[in-house]
This record gives C-alpha cells, sequence and structure tokens, in this order.
C-alpha cells in the first residue's frame, strides 16, 4: 500500500479502536516520520501462556496489520520473561507461574500463528528474554524506583483485591514496570493492546519519559466477546474461537453467534468499512452470518476451503443430511441408545441421556426415538442430537 496521508491514516488506525492516547501526539509523530522517512515503530506484546489463539487476539493483530499496511514497522513481542511473571490483569488470585520449557513450546506455535494475518516480511519478532534476564539486581531496584507502590495498586484488579484483602504477590508489582521497560528497550512510538491493558501501557509512557525518550502512543483495542455475546473470548470458558482450529470447525462456531453480535464481529475481525456494515443490518441474519464466516475462516484457511466449510454447514444444518466429518466411536457388544449416548460424548450423563431420549431428541439412523431401545446387532449406526452427530460402530452384537 502507498503511504496515505496522515488524515488518513488516523482515520484507518482509529477504526475499532478503544482509546488513542493522545490523537495529537500521534498526528506530530506520523508527521516526523513521513519528514525523516522512517517508519513508526508500533509494537503488542504477547504472553505465551496457552498454546493457541483465538479470534480475540486476532483484534490486536489484525490493527498492527493496519499499521504494517501503512508502511510502519511492527514488532511481535512474545512475553517469555513476562510470561513467567503471570500477567495478573483481571484476575483475582496470584497466577500459578509457568515453565521456561512449557513457554517455549507455546511461543512456537504463536510465531506460526501471527503469520495468518501479519506479513513475515514486515514483522520483527522479538522475546523480551533478550534485554530482561541480562538486567542485574542493581538495575531491577533502579527500574522498581522509577515506580511508587501507591501508584501501582491505583490498578483497578489490584486495588479490587487490596480491599478484599486478597493477596498480591510481589512479584505481580513487577509486571506493569517490566512491560513499560521492554518499550524503553525497544524505543516504541506505539503500544497497542486490549483495553484491559491500559494502566501497563501508560507506565510505558512514564518509564519512557524517566529515560530521555518521548512517550509512546498508547493504543487499546476493545475486548472480544466469545460465543456466547456475554463474557470475553476466552478458551478457559470455552466459547472461543481458535485460529488454528479447522475451517469447518470454525464456521461451525462462528454460525453459532447471536445476531446482534454480528456487528462486532464484522468491525473488529474483518477489514469491512462501517458504513458496508451498517448496511448489512437489512440482510438476512443467517446469509449474512454465512458471510461473515466465510470472510473470518479465509484469513486462515484460505477462501475455497473457508467456502466449502460453509457449504458442509449449510448441507448438514439446512438439510439435515449427515456431516462429513462425523466422529466414529467403536464399542463392543449391545448397548442402551442412552448408555451409547453417553459413550460417544452425546450426554454428559447418564440422567442426561435418559431426558434427550424422552425428550424425542435422539435419532438413530435418521428414526426419531423416544423409548429406551438397544442396539444390538453388529454394524454402524448413525445417532443424532440436535446438532451433534456420531458414528457408532458395534463390533461385537448381542
Amino acid at each position: 500500500m502507498a503511504p496515505l496521508p496522515i488524515e488518513e491514516q488516523i482515520t484507518y488506525i482509529k477504526k475499532g479502536l478503544s482509546e488513542l492516547i493522545r490523537e495529537e501526539d500521534l498526528r506530530e509523530r506520523l508527521r516526523q516520520a513521513a519528514a525523516k522517512g522512517e517508519p513508526l515503530r508500533v509494537k503488542a506484546g504477547f504472553d505465551p501462556t496457552a498454546p493457541d489463539l483465538h479470534l480475540g487476539h486476532t483484534v490486536l493483530l489484525r490493527k498492527m496489520k493496519h499499521f504494517q499496511d501503512m508502511g510502519h514497522q511492527v514488532i511481535f513481542l512474545i512475553g517469555d520473561m513476562t510470561g513467567l511473571i503471570g500477567d495478573p490483569t483481571g484476575r483475582n488470585i496470584t497466577r500459578p507461574p509457568m515453565t521456561r520449557e512449557l513457554i517455549a513450546e507455546n511461543a512456537e506455535t504463536y510465531k506460526a500463528q501471527v503469520f495468518k494475518i501479519l506479513d513475515p516480511e514486515r514483522t520483527v519478532v522479538d522475546f523480551n528474554s533478550r534485554w530482561l534476564e541480562p538486567l542485574r539486581f542493581e538495575e531491577m531496584i533502579r527500574l522498581c524506583s522509577k515506580y511508587t507502590v501507591a501508584r501501582l495498586l491505583e490498578r483497578d484488579d489490584f486495588a479490587k483485591r487490596y480491599r478484599e484483602n486478597t493477596p498480591i504477590s510481589v512479584h505481580e508489582l513487577l509486571y506493569p514496570l517490566a512491560q513499560g521497560y521492554d518499550s524503553v528497550c525497544l524505543r516504541c512510538d506505539v503500544e497497542m493492546g486490549g483495553n484491559d491493558q491500559k494502566f501497563n501501557l501508560l507506565v510505558g509512557r512514564e518509564l519512557q519519559r524517566d529515560w530521555g525518550q518521548p512517550p509512546q502512543i498508547v493504543a487499546t483495542v476493545p475486548l472480544l466477546e466469545g460465543l456466547d455475546g456475554v463474557e470475553k473470548m476466552s478458551k478457559s470458558k470455552g466459547n472461543y474461537v481458535g485460529i488454528a482450529e479447522s475451517a469447518a470447525v470454525m464456521v461451525k462456531k462462528l454460525m453459532s453467534i447471536p445476531d446482534e453480535l454480528m456487528p462486532r464481529y464484522w468491525e473488529l475481525l474483518t477489514d469491512r468499512s462501517l458504513a458496508s456494515i451498517a448496511a448489512m443490518k437489512n440482510s438476512h441474519p443467517r446469509e449474512a452470518k454465512l458471510e461473515l464466516a466465510e470472510t473470518i475462516v479465509q484469513d486462515f484457511h484460505g477462501q475455497a476451503a473457508a467456502r466449502e466449510a460453509c457449504q458442509e454447514w449449510l448441507r448438514v444444518v439446512s438439510q439435515g443430511q449427515v456431516p462429513s466429518d462425523i466422529e466414529e466411536f467403536s464399542l463392543d457388544g449391545s448397548l442402551r441408545i442412552d448408555k451409547a449416548l453417553v459413550h460417544s460424548g452425546l450426554a454428559q450423563s447418564g440422567a442426561d441421556a435418559q431426558r434427550k431420549v424422552k425428550s424425542g431428541a435422539v435419532e438413530v439412523d435418521g428414526a426419531r426415538i423416544s423409548d429406551f431401545v438397544t442396539l444390538a446387532a453388529p454394524g454402524r449406526y448413525i445417532v443424532r442430537v440436535g446438532k451433534g452427530w456420531r458414528r457408532v460402530v458395534l463390533r461385537n452384537g448381542a
């Protein structure tokens, strides 16, 4: 992309942001960059505390790509040292420490996944262990002297835990300082993060001033709601769409989001303009959602795979056909249907299975059942409960 005029860059950058601190500073920094012919240095940090990234992470990655599209330098910072501390943001308890081995494994998966969005030839991947690990104790003391405990306790999560007499470990207080020091060492012009990271990003501004650097511009993005439309997207809450999941799984999950969540997903997970998103309000919800699913999934699996996954979803859901990727369970001996549901994962317990049978929610080979039939003859049975399908294989009958 050719360099855009500064005001167009500002408009492009602001799309989907929660907050920009300060817009006038960014405008001036862009002017200076254009005059010098030097790109801005834009950083976002990710602690590798889990092996997989989900769509919630890509809100920030997509915004980084926007800077990248405009010719600026993007730094994808892997927090292999801050990961050892554990980000206390939004937590009511101290995060259990992670091992270096697990962090290293997760970091490798991150590097493979982020390039589904970012241009690998124009992305700097760095690790904050490069400067945090060599810090001597004396240097750590000097870093800690830059901030007071009272200021650190202004953070909402720390303040809440302090009021409730919930323990706060000393190492957690170091997290904002370590993240801020990252910005000093990288001489960042812009740091991006979720809006729950605002405090940490502002610490970076203050530390840069202490080191005689121009304070970085802070750009925060919203936290993406998960599939339930309520809680933020999180693997631990089970309301996530992983970017390493198959196209079929991603489409299936995206088609389950509430209709009212679609405009937000369009804005935060695609490059569509706000005007075109607004125009979709008159579209049929299912058609709009299918288009949304295809648009998102093609970023990670390509257009052909995304379209095929959408067509498969339509075939299964609209026409009631058996999915092509149906999961198969092999069982020995005859089995009553409620027990088969539990063994194949279509019911959580025997009581749950019995409720589903009694309510008429269970089909065997296309026929709805309402009593507790026994699968006795060897062979393959197609069992369906709602949108869940299984192929149950009986190896030995009665």
